[in-house]
């Protein structure tokens, strides 16, 4: 029921991880994809052979998406060589530890700048090819620590709650132009962000006995409700906030 043939998608942080998993996820469905990455050259290529040998097109893009004119050039270049832009998944982030009271300011910093002024980055970038197209979609991937918050994680936390406000002041700011915005909001997810924590077999362990559920998904459970966002099955869905994180949080 899902196809996107003939539509194009960003995925921001698409070399690993969720990312990866909804390029591959989009490709199959039918779009072709540009995926951004900051340095692993050999992830970036990995993900665009996977898409080629499903018959879809991939752009890997390389950028610093803190910097503006990074950004911009990105979404420039992938305008040029799709003609268009049809799905944005802003999902790069960052996941560090923060007490605060020391003093750190370079972790909120670069915390800020990755995960919250990329976002506005590229929207600001995409939206006027939207507009002009007649219409899109953005997902932004947030968090279940921007609902309730995260001790030593309050700067994540900070970010992605003001992603999901974002989420829903954009719904309505571009809903006459038929852009959807919505949020996925994932829990605990088995990526690379989460090797180090999860090398304690004991909190891991706590972590699966504190979801409903009792697992720790794969990259791939998050992807398929971004491929639902970005399909015309969720047509009349705007401004949501969708948890994906096995009944762990049940607020939204």
């Amino acid at each position: 029921m899902i196809d996107l043939k003939g539509r194009t998608a960003l995925i921001t942080g698409g070399s690993r991880g969720i990312g990866r998993a909804a390029a591959v996820l989009l490709a199959r469905a039918g779009a072709d994809v540009a995926i951004g990455y900051q340095s692993n050259e050999a992830a970036a290529a990995g993900v665009r052979n996977e898409i080629e040998r499903l018959g879809r097109k991939c752009l890997p893009l390389r950028a610093d998406i803190s910097k503006e004119t990074e950004v911009r050039a990105a979404v420039g270049r992938m305008a040029r060589e799709f003609g268009r832009i049809d799905i944005l998944v802003n999902n790069a982030g960052i996941w560090t530890y923060l007490e605060i009271g020391s003093a750190d300011s370079s972790v909120w910093k670069e915390t800020l700048a990755v995960n919250l002024d990329s976002v506005y980055y590229f929207t600001d970038a995409v939206i006027p090819h939207m507009k002009k197209q007649g219409g899109g979609r953005i997902i932004n991937v947030g968090s279940t620590a921007g609902i309730r918050g995260e001790a030593f994680h309050s700067h994540y936390a900070a970010t992605k709650g003001a992603v999901q406000a974002l989420t829903k002041s954009w719904a309505e700011e571009f809903a006459p132009f038929g852009i959807l915005v919505n949020c996925v909001a994932p829990g605990w997810v088995d990526t690379d962000m989460c090797t180090e924590v999860f090398s304690d077999t004991a909190y891991r362990e706590s972590v699966l006995q504190s979801i409903p559920l009792k697992r720790i998904p794969p990259p791939e459970d998050i992807a398929g409700p971004i491929l639902f966002l970005a399909s015309d099955l969720s047509r009349h869905i705007t401004g949501a906030i969708l948890s994906v994180n096995g009944g762990s949080v049940l607020c939204g």
